[in-house]
């Protein structure tokens, strides 16, 4: 028998094509995701901040960008000899202070410019459980390796996830009010909380978005309920593998993407697969006719989206 996840059709009404331009926000997922659109070179923007799992988290980075409250040194600590911000992934720790706010704060005015120009927005969420600094007080995005000691951990309940999920929302519609969103749950499992834990994080998250009765992408339904079988998972047994990742890209795709923009997916992909091909002898005639049929056919497309950059 053939289980297939039902997926609202998002095409009828707000669907992404070659001129709109996307931002998206939370979990490695996002990546994986994120990583499709800039394959096929659609306008996007992928985690500026890194790598953020919690709902809290975004709605933290979001406020900061909306009201464009830049970082100052009380927002970043010294730990293991480089520089942290409790707010952002460790990807963007610096061995020097000021670099690390240089950049932050030119992140954070980039971003807040995106986001007034952005199309879509899609949000991955990664899991319920957060961590909170007892000596701020504050709930972090990530803990940048400090000792345990140092953080509670807690899950967050429905109703502070919907709120915090609401809030994300009216704050990017108040410098873009037409502005779409699209919510998914990462299927990464979290399983150093425990598979019990993990189960209820996915539920608390699920059942918030849904409250909202917002535009929802099943990325976790279908890896759960689609691709039940441990073939599809990366040899951590926990990430998607890239079989997994292609499967769910495509019913986003169908689900989301509008089909007048097939073709020249098509036309992206041919032109990314000869740019990754390796040639036996580089000098041949025939290689040196391959690689001018390729830049003819990316000049093509320039002409018509300038912002393609192969």
């Amino acid at each position: 028998m053939n289980f297939t996840t039902k997926i609202d059709i998002l095409q009828n009404r707000n669907p992404i094509d070659y001129n709109s331009k996307i931002v998206s926000l939370g979990s490695c997922f996002a990546e994986n995701m994120g990583d499709k659109f800039q394959y096929f070179k659609f306008q996007s923007t992928i985690n500026p901040f890194g790598i953020i799992f919690n709902p809290v988290s975004i709605e933290k980075i979001m406020d900061r960008v909306v009201n464009e409250d830049l970082f100052t040194e009380a927002d970043i600590f010294f730990h293991n000899e480089r520089w942290h911000c409790f707010e952002v992934h460790s990807d963007l720790s610096h061995s020097d202070a000021t670099e690390l706010l240089t950049n932050l704060n030119q992140i954070l005015v980039e971003i807040k410019k995106q986001l007034q120009e952005a199309t879509h927005v899609i949000i991955t969420y990664g899991t319920s459980w957060v961590y909170r600094n007892i000596e701020k007080n504050a709930i972090v995005a990530n803990c940048h390796k400090v000792p345990q000691k140092q953080f509670s951990k807690e899950l967050l309940t429905v109703a502070i996830i919907q709120e915090s999920i609401e809030n994300t929302i009216r704050l990017i519609k108040s410098i873009n009010p037409k502005c779409n969103f699209i919510f998914t749950v990462s299927p990464v499992r979290h399983l150093k909380d425990g598979f019990v834990e993990n189960q209820r994080s996915k539920s608390h998250l699920i059942t918030a978005v849904h409250n909202l009765q917002s535009e929802y992408f099943p990325s976790y339904e279908i890896m759960m309920d689609e691709l039940r079988d441990y073939r599809f998972y990366a040899e951590d047994m926990l990430h998607p593998s890239q079989t997994a990742i292609d499967y769910i890209w495509e019913r986003f795709k169908e689900s989301t993407i509008s089909d007048m923009a097939y073709p020249t997916m098509d036309a992206v992909e041919s032109i990314q697969k000869g740019l990754q091909h390796r040639p036996f002898n580089p000098n041949s005639e025939s290689h040196k006719k391959f690689e001018g049929n390729i830049q003819s056919k990316i000049a093509t497309l320039v002409v018509q989206y300038s912002f393609m950059k192969f």
